[in-house]
């Protein structure tokens, strides 16, 4: 009996399709005309359904990420073909608001350096760190958002939100930095605006206390900061806008939750392959493993 069923089962399957509409008794284009009028359908609405679930779940990612998490949950979706559902159904994320120049007090008499990070090729964690400041809209005061990020996983390592703009506020997220992170002395360049704040006397002690070489970007050029910048859009976009924060306390506590939870841990990150910044840092070493991870050379940019 096992050797019968056996070879019954190999003789239906080679039969193939024009073998099993002559055992249907239809012919093999009608098989296809009422293959095309259900299989499709169904398969397009199990995908619809699987896009929904993850737009409603991640309300602020676009197509691209859409797709990157159906890939993660095994389905094949060309982007064209997830842009179209997610259109069709009204799940594209909100619109970004047009780019505002940020305001930076650069009209001081501290010290200036030079832009050392340009033409930077990364190799590793800690080779240069990044820092930014940006202005938060409370119920009736102004918050500002001071932040350090690791430029080669893109990851936020300090931070720090208060209603003043002293000195203070970047030296907080820069110690948070330290703390986490322990960079080997010499090792690591800091980069920045020429704010008042990274300028000032006890923002560059700290930095040579802990042999950090100090960086910054050119008169009028945000593009020098760039991935910096881009962190602050993205947190304006996934995270403040649409938001009335009530007081700082709030703020801080919804904001270091989108930081440490959000951004760093699940957030995908289309420069890192569509991996979040910790799952990127888990992942180089053993992506590289040749690589040491101080190694670091500087380019020259003849552009």
């Amino acid at each position: 009996m096992t050797g019968s069923a056996s070879q019954g089962e190999t003789t239906i399957e080679r039969l193939g399709v024009e073998g099993m509409c002559g055992l249907a008794g239809v012919s093999r284009a009608g098989y296809y005309r009422r293959w095309q009028a259900c299989a499709p359908r169904r398969e397009e609405t199990d995908l619809r359904d699987a896009i929904q679930r993850l737009a409603l779940a991640n309300p602020r990612y676009g197509y691209r990420r859409i797709g990157a998490l159906l890939g993660r949950e095994g389905r094949q979706a060309n982007h064209k073909r997830v842009l179209r559902l997610m259109r069709e159904d009204n799940l594209l994320c909100l619109r970004t608001k047009p780019f505002v120049p940020r305001t930076t007090d650069s009209r001081h008499g501290w010290r200036v350096v030079a832009n050392l990070a340009r033409g930077m090729e990364l190799t590793g964690c800690d080779q240069l760190w990044v820092a930014d400041i940006t202005y938060l809209h409370l119920a009736e005061e102004f918050a500002y958002l001071a932040v350090v990020l690791d430029a080669f996983s893109r990851k936020v390592i300090g931070w720090s939100l208060d209603t003043h703009l002293c000195a203070e506020l970047a030296i907080e997220a820069l110690d948070m930095a330290i703390e986490a992170r322990q960079p080997v002395p010499g090792g690591l360049i800091h980069h920045s605006d020429r704010g008042v704040q990274y300028a000032s006397l006890d923002y560059t002690s700290r930095l040579e206390a802990h042999a950090i070489t100090a960086s910054m970007s050119r008169v009028g050029n945000p593009y020098d900061n760039a991935k910096a910048e881009r962190f602050m859009r993205t947190l304006k976009e996934e995270e403040v806008d649409g938001i009335a924060y009530c007081d700082v306390a709030e703020a801080r506590a919804k904001i270091g939750l989108f930081i440490e939870t959000v951004y760093n841990r699940q957030r995908l990150h289309s420069a890192l392959d569509y991996l979040s910044p910790e799952e990127y840092e888990e992942n180089w070493p053993r992506q590289q493993p040749g690589l040491a991870p101080a190694a670091v050379a500087l380019t020259e940019n003849c552009h």
